[in-house]
């Protein structure tokens, strides 16, 4: 059945990613990823009838997409003020202690440090741009919190 399926519509789909994103390998990864999503809810999937199934297949693909974009922009725009920001202060003693302690923390735990607590995304926010539950992502910034109090003292 997943075979037919995946035979039926990758093509579809595949022209439909790529036209929106205008990247081919970009396109083959999200139609792909698509199918790996069905296989995670095949029970719900299984039940669909084939316009259903079709239809669910291309409104994850355009989720998906969005997301991506979305989460594109997030990190662009945080590059971004990193640049600006660093091209424009003249780091300190404090400022530079407080970059040798982020650089402990991993590059995504960086950046959602700094989503938190510099530029004041809540907790939803965040797990929605990272896919993470909420519950996880408060918990990994309790550890960073931990993590940098501790060298700090």
């Amino acid at each position: 059945m997943w075979e037919e399926i995946y035979q039926k519509h990758y093509p579809e789909l595949l022209r439909y990613a790529a036209g929106v994103c205008k990247n081919q390998t970009e396109a083959e990864d999200a139609a792909q990823e698509v199918f790996l999503k069905a296989l995670q809810n095949a029970d719900t999937f299984e039940d669909l009838g084939p316009s259903q199934k079709r239809a669910w297949l291309f409104r994850s693909l355009k989720n998906l997409m969005c997301d991506r974009y979305r989460r594109g922009q997030l990190e662009n725009a945080y590059l971004e003020a990193r640049k600006t920001e660093e091209s424009y202060l003249e780091p300190g003693i404090q400022e530079t202690e407080n970059r040798l302690l982020l650089a402990a923390l991993s590059p995504e735990d960086r950046a959602l440090f700094h989503l938190r607590y510099e530029e004041g995304y809540n907790a939803s926010e965040l797990s929605e741009m990272f896919h993470i539950p909420t519950g996880t992502l408060r918990a990994r910034l309790s550890r960073m919190r931990r993590l940098l109090k501790k060298m700090m003292e």
